[in-house]
């Protein structure tokens, strides 16, 4: 198996019904979950000079106020608000491994598909989405990210801005 059937493989097998079971809606390669104000939108994201024997990607991880969201039934990587790659969500220690380097995931024609996905599902189900889960209201949101320079600030104005606070 080469490394793009790996990946697709990986999204089929084991990424899709898992962020199913954390009740994530998908649309492609895009996976939301809908709060009464925003939605928590996961997006993974190919970089342009995979090839079969090595695929690179990243996810685009973050926040779409559903104030401005273009269509609230489906929101996309371009309603995010507040936007991170997963290593904004990473204990500094996860952030590389095996599998992981400091621009995305590495899936090579040569990997371990059942090792890669248990490196993955350290990262997604012990730390991105039990922190994802834990915002529930803006209130939520804006004491998780008043940790991160820039977007901090950003989302209370966006907040302010819009009046729903």
């Amino acid at each position: 198996m080469d490394a793009k059937e790996k990946q697709t493989d990986f999204i089929k097998a084991y990424l899709k019904p898992t962020l199913r079971q954390f009740g994530y809606l998908t649309n492609s390669q895009t996976w939301w979950k809908s709060r009464e104000d925003f939605h928590i939108v996961i997006n993974l994201q190919n970089f342009s000079w995979n090839s079969k024997e090595e695929v690179n990607f990243f996810f685009n991880i973050g926040l779409a106020l559903k104030a401005t969201t273009k269509d609230n039934s489906k929101p996309s990587y371009h309603d995010l608000n507040i936007l991170m790659r997963q290593n904004g969500y990473l204990p500094i220690n996860r952030c590389v491994h095996d599998y992981h380097n400091k621009t995305g995931y590495i899936i090579k024609t040569g990997s371990d598909l059942a090792k890669f996905i248990n490196e993955f599902q350290i990262d997604f189900e012990q730390n991105i989405l039990p922190t994802l889960d834990d915002l529930n209201t803006l209130e939520d949101c804006i004491n998780y990210y008043q940790t991160i320079p820039f977007w901090g600030e950003s989302l209370r104005q966006q907040i302010t801005d819009l009046g729903l606070r």
